[in-house]
């Protein structure tokens, strides 16, 4: 079955609102690579904020490495 553009889009957002509304605690190495997926799905792997700690800039840097060989439609559909 052929996914379109339109429902990949619409399933990720739906994807990325439950997460961000997601009461109970997720563990830190599931989130990490839900971070990894969001920021491929983007397109943008250059993003980091200057006020983190370099032990969560690598983190993040490592889950993204991670998932580098996927497109922005891959990390969707996994997302």
């Amino acid at each position: 079955m052929y996914i379109t553009d339109v429902d990949l889009n619409r399933d990720f957002n739906s994807a990325v609102h439950y997460i961000n509304s997601y009461q109970e605690p997720i563990q830190p190495d599931i989130l990490l690579r839900l971070y990894a997926y969001y920021r491929m799905a983007h397109q943008n792997t250059s993003h980091s904020k200057k006020s983190e700690e370099p032990i969560i800039k690598a983190f993040k840097f490592n889950a993204i490495l991670q998932v580098l060989h996927l497109d922005s439609a891959e990390a969707k559909k996994i997302m």
